[in-house]
């Protein structure tokens, strides 16, 4: 038999040895040997979709620094610090589901770019922050207050990216609602969390491989202008979407938007240096976990399944074998009762999408 270059492969490039075989607890898609590593003492900006939040309570809990540059009020308790979106992620910038959302920060915070639509008419006379449209309960009273807030929360951003040591950037969507007037993305559709859809001036838009790479890329190098020596993670989220405006059933939706979120990462981490991509997408939806790290709702990611992600980021990445909670191959998603129960143990987070599939409850009711 002559050799070939499958010979000599090590057992995470054969499925057998490294998926099936393997309880799923024990699946680990992580490379042998990461681009770079993480210490305790590095600052870690962390921004993206929902399922971002998690990496930097982890992180948190674990004591690692992930970053806060704004900061609440010490008057203000915990609780309704959390409910103002403070310590969510390093900044007070709310989910930042596509790659375009998160370059248009960069160049607002450096006044670089500054939107046409810069604010929302909210509920009894509020305003609304287009871009951060829910980091605000009740909005702002003023436009004083609104922009105050907004100045804070700009300085809050630059200090992230200009101090920071590594950022981790969680890829939620490639569906956004963009601006006619001047390409401004918005988190939300407009009319949902504040101001007022109008076809003449927004339009929905589907971003493909090329446009988020040519975004990220864009991005880091802005990013290394200020921050040179910043080192960058991507992960794509698992988390589904939960409305699709494509005119696709939201399970192909989804099925095209992750695929190619982790199209794009995988060319980026062909063509930038410091920059590795990591598999949490991978840990949670691959098949060794039969569906068991989701909860009912098939949706919202179950503990068990965030704390498997968390255990390799840290081993790979910081050399700390951390165990968190429940180590052993998850049992299947509970249902009836038991899913009720669930539900209520799963960790919360912010997600704005959320609001797409309240309000649509709540017009056919």
């Amino acid at each position: 038999m002559s050799r070939t270059p499958y010979r000599d492969l090590p057992a995470s490039a054969y499925w057998r040895r490294s998926v099936a075989a393997l309880p799923a607890d024990q699946v680990d898609p992580v490379d042998e040997t990461p681009r770079f590593g993480l210490t305790p003492t590095d600052k870690v900006m962390t921004a993206g979709s929902c399922f971002a939040q998690h990496i930097a309570r982890y992180m948190r809990q674990s004591g690692f620094d992930a970053m806060i540059t704004e900061t609440a009020h010490p008057m203000i308790s915990p609780e309704n610090a959390a409910t103002y979106n403070y310590g969510t992620f390093t900044a007070r910038y709310g989910n930042i589901y596509v790659a375009r959302q998160l370059l248009q920060l960069f160049k607002r915070a450096y006044g670089q770019f500054t939107p046409q639509e810069d604010v929302w008419d909210g509920k009894a006379g509020s305003l609304i922050d287009p871009f951060r449209p829910q980091i605000q309960p009740d909005g702002f009273a003023s436009r004083r207050e609104y922009d105050l807030d907004r100045a804070q929360h700009f300085a809050a951003v630059r200090k992230g990216f200009e101090t920071l040591d590594v950022f981790v950037f969680t890829l939620g969507l490639t569906e956004g609602w963009v601006s006619k007037e001047d390409g401004a993305v918005f988190p939300l559709c407009p009319g949902t969390a504040g101001g007022a859809f109008d076809p003449d001036r927004h339009m929905f838009h589907n971003f493909t491989v090329s446009e988020i790479v040519a975004d990220l890329t864009e991005f880091i190098t802005l990013l290394r202008g200020v921050n040179p020596k910043a080192r960058v993670i991507l992960t794509v989220s698992p988390v589904p979407l939960i409305a699709s405006a494509s005119g696709k059933h939201v399970l192909s939706a989804t099925t095209y938007s992750k695929s190619v979120l982790r199209v794009a990462c995988s060319m980026l981490e062909e063509t930038l240096p410091d920059l590795m991509y990591f598999p949490s997408y991978e840990v949670i939806l691959g098949p060794h976990a039969r569906g068991a790290y989701l909860a009912e709702d098939l949706r919202s990611v179950r503990e068990v399944g965030v704390a498997h992600v968390m255990r390799l980021f840290f081993r790979k990445l910081a050399g700390a074998d951390l165990e968190f909670g429940q180590s052993a191959a998850p049992a299947p998603a509970p249902i009836g009762d038991l899913a009720t129960q669930e539900m209520e143990r799963l960790v919360k987070v912010v997600c704005d999408e959320e609001i797409l599939d309240t309000q649509a409850r709540t017009a056919n009711s």
